[in-house]
């Protein structure tokens, strides 16, 4: 998405232990995971603005996490199935010079279509999910389970193009 906006950029993971904290409501999980992996990889530069981020489904306020196996990955999407659910991405930026910080939240609700054991078995075996929050990326052929959206596309994604962009501005970097 960052190249799709002609920013220069390199990628460096965080390798931080996303540990989730029970006393956490979720949006404060994402935010804070993004601020630790934003801080981790600032403390190894200088002169450059950090971008982090960090994507849950929550349903209910229960955190669909990444799935172990198939079996897992069926179970939460049949827990998805035939309702509602929540992406929330929180992405951290900070100017490794002036230390500013800036953490954002973007929440945006999916409604999936009710699902048959047999899609969501096929789904499982063709596009093994379980490297994605919720076992499904709403850009790949899940697609065809989103009934609709509320919210930012690009948030459900994993970055909320338009969030991060308008903050970019603040920090001296114009996307256009």
């Amino acid at each position: 998405m960052l190249e799709q906006l002609g920013l220069d950029f390199e990628m460096y993971p965080s390798n931080i232990d996303e540990k989730i904290n029970p006393q956490l409501e979720p949006r404060q999980q994402v935010e804070m995971l993004s601020k630790q992996k934003a801080l981790f990889i600032s403390s190894k530069f200088h002169n450059t603005i950090i971008l982090a981020a960090d994507t849950m489904v929550v349903l209910q306020n229960e955190v669909i996490g990444k799935p172990k196996d198939a079996e897992d990955a069926k179970q939460m999407l049949g827990k998805l199935s035939g309702t509602y659910h929540s992406v929330m991405t929180g992405f951290t930026l900070i100017d490794t010079d002036t230390k500013k910080t800036v953490t954002k939240l973007s929440e945006t609700k999916v409604w999936f279509r009710r699902l048959t054991a047999k899609e969501i078995a096929a789904y499982v075996t063709r596009d093994k999910p379980f490297d994605k929050a919720g076992a499904y990326a709403i850009q790949e052929t899940a697609s065809i389970f989103v009934e609709k959206i509320e919210g930012d596309f690009f948030g459900a994604v994993g970055l909320p193009v338009f969030l991060v962009a308008k903050e970019l501005r603040r920090f001296g970097i114009a996307v256009l």
